[in-house]
């Protein structure tokens, strides 16, 4: 007797595998929306889920708990997807400069060879910039400052102090948002804007 399946049962399993699609896609798309920022990366995730849902199903894989197992695969390319993305260090933001240029960090400090006033700004920018890192929550402005400032990787860091990595990424964006928000009016007293 041959323990292949037969069509109709494939047949059936197909029908099943579109239903749990269809049904768990949109609860799917939101767990990971709430995760990961670029939509683009969350539809991608999407697909391979459902993707290793296909292929398990075609190697005759036992899963029990379906649900649980989406969400579970969807976890782990969450992880996945985070250990291959490099955060952009905070030194090489960039802001549009309305002209389809980019502007650097350093281009929007004044040049200290401008003259005085330049001088004076760009040391107020500057006195700032460190009295907002040292503002920040100890657990942010130790992982900033290792970060961006000593140059340090979050690997390296996670090893060292037994920190998950995703949770030394969570305390570097939040260091950054924090020091946007806490710059943003100097910034835009000094351009009037």
């Amino acid at each position: 007797m041959d323990d292949a399946p037969t069509f109709a049962a494939m047949t059936e399993q197909d029908r099943r595998l579109e239903g749990i699609a269809r049904d768990e896609r949109v609860r799917l798309l939101d767990f990971i929306r709430r995760r990961v920022p670029d939509p683009s990366d969350a539809e991608d995730i999407v697909q391979e889920v459902f993707f290793e849902l296909v292929e398990a199903n075609r190697l005759l894989m036992p899963i029990e708990h379906v649900t649980a197992w989406i969400f579970r695969v969807a976890r782990n390319r969450i992880t996945d997807l985070f250990r291959k993305k490099k955060p952009d260090p905070f030194s090489d933001a960039t802001l549009d400069d309305g002209e389809g240029g980019l502007l650097g960090i350093e281009d929007l400090l004044p040049s200290p060879d401008a003259g005085p006033d330049a001088v004076y700004a760009r040391g107020v920018l500057l006195a700032e910039l460190e009295a907002a890192i040292r503002d920040l929550p100890a657990e942010q402005r130790a992982v900033f400052v290792a970060h961006e400032l000593e140059g340090r990787s979050f690997k390296e860091l996670a090893a060292e102090t037994g920190t998950n990595l995703n949770t030394l990424l969570s305390r570097k964006r939040y260091a950054v948002l924090n020091l946007r928000a806490r710059l943003q009016s100097i910034h835009d007293a000094f351009t009037g804007t």
